[in-house]
């Protein structure tokens, strides 16, 4: 344990010299850094630690997931799919409703409710089919299947999370706080942003416009059976009749990017992929002469007329767009649609005066507790508790170092671990010096006892910072946000605390031990 290499002592010396690089980019002001970063090449470091929104004020938002919405989007969906397998199989319906989560369904002759049921049992594996009401007045019920719903309410806050965190990552902002609370509510932290971005829904569809509607219909608000009235500005009357089922959904678009129309102004290009630009495909070859309408979250953005099939699987919008508009759009569009509309249930700006109190606070609380440590380490331990707190000191360095490369966010939890950190770092040495101690109280040698006391103290260090590293695991699994920030920094302060103990202080033993050669220890 006295032996270095000298290929062991350079990776330290380079070790501790990386640590102190990547970490003074944070000593520097915002002014320091930008111009800094401009003005030194990209390999070097110029990273900083991202400050949370309880440090530098930022957005907070509560969002609700209306995923019921999309749920009975799925009911009527296969309400229409009944429709179209009675007909095909030649079977009159005398009602066909919709209730809850379920689609219910009575043949008008009851002798056909076998048949029917054969017909509609197997339209969707989500949906389960049950014959009720007897032989005298049967109907049939395709109830969503409980595993199928919670399946479907599983993916689509996945989707909305992982959706939301691309458009604000695409916006510009660093490091957001994006997670899921409860069944149905997502917590969005913008540190930094004094406004919440809009967050649209991006939900893209392409529908027929219907021609058995008057527009002294539209103007009234009435149209026939399965079409839908949207809002579409370039109309006479204000909106259109789209047919409700669309030829084709955003969950089929692959990209989306801006360019220029014939006439010189700014589009926006989007792609289907293979399933999207068959039905688009299909339905434009049937459909030639038809006006399609272009919907995007319930508002028609343009309505073309098919002037021919369009087979690549590629479509374009265009609209009094500005460049900025289609960039945006085009952004929406690429970012993927929210699979159900946003409801803000809480909305508040923080402050930054709150968050340099905490800085503050957290700034003196370091500074008292390496005094503290100072004073009991060079009390206790002379000389060899100086090479300890030199020893802390890259300990320091070291942690703002990987959180900075980390990119990391440090939130008031993340200053507290910090602040742990300090203390629990000597740890290791004060179980070192104790056992050197020992060792030369059984009339060892210093070089012998040094030996020995690192030696025999190694095992007792790893298993006293394994039991805090499993403490630490397990915040950071079950945790969420600030908790598991502190479990982060925790953990990155714990590995380069045993880092520096076991090699940087005992570099600076054995250094010191070779050059003086002492008959004792001041210890």
């Amino acid at each position: 344990m006295v032996h270095f290499s000298t290929g062991k002592i350079v990776a330290i010396i380079l070790a501790c010299l990386l640590f102190v690089a990547y970490a003074v980019p944070n000593l520097l002001g915002k002014e320091a850094t930008e111009s800094w970063q401009q003005t030194v090449p990209s390999w070097l470091p110029s990273q900083k630690i991202n400050l949370g929104l309880d440090l530098q004020g930022g957005s907070y938002r509560l969002l609700r997931v209306e995923y019921n919405d999309v749920l009975q989007e799925r009911v009527r969906d296969l309400r229409a799919d009944v429709r179209r397998a009675a007909r095909s199989e030649r079977i009159r319906i005398a009602g066909l409703a919709t209730e809850g989560m379920s689609v219910v369904v009575r043949p008008r002759d009851v002798s056909q409710a076998q048949e029917l049921m054969a017909a509609v049992r197997d339209l969707n594996s989500d949906f389960e089919a049950a014959l009720e009401g007897g032989e005298d007045n049967p109907l049939i019920r395709l109830q969503i299947r409980e595993f199928a719903r919670q399946d479907m309410i599983e993916s689509i806050m996945s989707q909305a999370i992982e959706v939301i965190r691309r458009r604000v990552d695409a916006l510009g902002t660093t490091e957001p706080v994006i997670q899921r609370q409860g069944d149905d509510r997502i917590l969005v932290q913008l540190p930094g942003e004094t406004a919440f971005p809009p967050i649209p829904r991006g939900q893209l569809s392409i529908h027929l416009v219907s021609v058995d509607v008057s527009a002294s219909e539209l103007a009234a608000g009435r149209s026939p059976e399965g079409t839908m009235i949207v809002p579409y500005t370039d109309s006479p009357v204000g909106v259109v009749a789209a047919v409700q089922r669309p030829i084709v959904r955003g969950d089929n678009l692959v990209g989306a990017s801006t360019g220029v129309g014939l006439a010189g102004d700014p589009v926006v290009n989007f792609r289907f992929d293979g399933e999207g630009g068959r039905k688009f495909a299909e339905a434009t070859t049937q459909y030639v002469g038809r006006q399609m309408a272009i919907v995007l979250d319930g508002e028609v953005l343009s309505a073309p007329v098919i002037r021919e099939p369009i087979l690549g699987g590629v479509g374009q919008i265009s609209g009094n767009f500005t460049v900025q508009q289609s960039s945006d759009l085009a952004l929406v569009l690429r970012s993927g649609a929210l699979p159900a509309d946003l409801t803000p249930l809480e909305e508040r700006t923080v402050g930054p005066s709150l968050g340099q109190d905490s800085i503050e606070a957290g700034q003196t609380a370091s500074i008292i507790a390496m005094v503290l440590v100072a004073i009991f380490m060079v009390a206790s331990y002379g000389l060899f508790g100086a090479m300890a707190l030199f020893a802390l000191g890259i300990n320091i360095a070291a942690i703002f170092a990987i959180l900075s490369v980390l990119q990391a966010t440090l939130t008031l939890p993340g200053i507290a671990g910090i602040v742990l950190t300090i203390g629990m770092a000597v740890d290791a040495n004060v179980l070192i010096f104790e056992r050197i101690r020992e060792e030369l109280r059984n009339g060892r040698t210093p070089i012998s006892a040094i030996d020995a006391g690192y030696g025999r103290a190694l095992t007792t260090i790893i298993d006293a910072n394994l039991t805090t590293l499993i403490a630490a695991a397990c915040l950071f699994i079950f945790g969420a946000g600030p908790v598991r920030g502190f479990s982060v920094t925790l953990t990155v302060g714990i590995l380069t605390s045993m880092f520096t103990a076991i090699m940087v202080t005992r570099l600076l033993v054995v250094t010191w031990l070779r050059r003086t050669k002492p008959d004792t220890l001041p210890l």
